[in-house]
């Protein structure tokens, strides 16, 4: 069972674990299709202490679970004879796409399509499940939550980010509000409920938080650049006083893995930075991502062979992130994670 420290504060009360989390990446996508039930439950399966669903609404104002506003990536949506009509061009965060948009569908058709693995010449085995699983709605994996919780005697987490808020506000289709009442009706707004609601937009955390929501709220950011509609650098935020400001409204940190240890210009993974210092210092955790044990996406130090989708080192690349003093990790390959962490405390 997780085990949570509160901590209160003025403005929220964050939820922190004695050892750090183990996040299934969109489930455990590193063995089945991303976003589905089944990949949520084979990471539960596999160890991790949280599931992490990314949710886009319908045009009934229903929450799928979906990482990608254009639905052709990751479902069978283009092979539908019966919604060739609905592919259109879009502009989702400043960036143009063509194709199919959930926004455009109402939970009950999204449901009728199955979905496909996103990585498939780095992940060729999972294509073998392409087609065999729903679109899953954001209530059903709130009650897959809750069954699993039940039958291995863990309190499972969830840790959820609404995606493209800005995107989707602007089209008069808000998330903040669907999440709020989703989580309500399931009974899970309170500063001790296992969820966590991250977001890459300050603004977005800062509505969450204005809508009386009370579970921890993270902040998201990128190795480079600038959230959507803000002003400020992912840098300027995670600095000490951007950190401050942060603090005022969430209640940790989720940095891209670069933003913790960089590598150096060989590829090779280098020494850690101050950010985790930096932010325990402030009393927020942080949660890093994302780990892949596919070589594509370690340091050039901890590949083995040449084949970008030949899995490498990737425990000894977690453990250094462990030992760096990250709180939790978003793992593609939940098994992996829990074994780097078994490993770091010795067990």
């Amino acid at each position: 069972m997780l085990s949570f420290l509160v901590i209160v504060t003025t403005s929220t009360a964050s939820v922190l674990s004695t050892r750090p989390l183990v996040i299934g990446h969109r489930g455990a996508s590193g063995y089945l299709p991303e976003h589905t039930l089944a990949a949520y439950e084979l990471a539960v399966r596999l160890g991790a202490d949280c599931i992490e669903p990314d949710l886009v609404p319908t045009i009934d104002g229903l929450l799928v679970a979906r990482h990608d506003a254009e639905l052709s990536r990751t479902t069978d949506v283009a092979t539908r004879a019966e919604f060739a009509g609905r592919s259109r061009a879009g502009v989702v965060d400043g960036e143009p796409h063509t194709g199919w948009f959930a926004e455009d569908f109402t939970a009950a058709e999204l449901a009728t399509l199955r979905a496909v693995e996103r990585m498939p010449a780095l992940r060729p085995a999972n294509t073998a499940y392409n087609g065999r699983f729903p679109v899953a709605t954001f209530d059903e994996v709130l009650d897959l939550r809750a069954r699993l919780s039940a039958e291995t005697g863990r309190t499972i987490g969830v840790y959820l980010e609404a995606k493209h808020p800005h995107h989707y506000r602007g089209i008069g289709v808000p998330v903040e509000e669907p999440v709020v009442a989703a989580l309500r009706r399931h009974g899970l707004d309170a500063p001790d409920a296992p969820v966590f609601v991250q977001s890459f937009c300050p603004e977005s955390l800062v509505r969450f938080h204005a809508l009386g929501l009370t579970v921890p709220l993270v902040f998201l950011a990128e190795s480079s650049g600038t959230p959507v509609g803000d002003p400020r650098t992912y840098e300027q935020h995670l600095s000490a006083a951007g950190l401050r400001e942060l603090r005022a409204f969430v209640a940790g940190i989720g940095p891209q893995k670069d933003l913790v240890i960089p590598r150096r210009p060989d590829g090779t993974l280098g020494a850690p930075t101050e950010l985790v210092e930096r932010a325990h210092a402030l009393g927020m955790f942080v949660h890093a991502w994302t780990f892949r044990a596919e070589n594509r996406f370690l340091p050039a130090d901890l590949r083995l062979g040449a084949a970008p989708q030949g899995r490498g080192r990737a425990v000894d690349e977690l453990r250094a992130f462990l030992a760096a003093g990250v709180d939790g990790i978003f793992t593609d390959q939940p098994d992996v994670g829990v074994l780097a962490r078994d490993r770091q405390d010795g067990a």
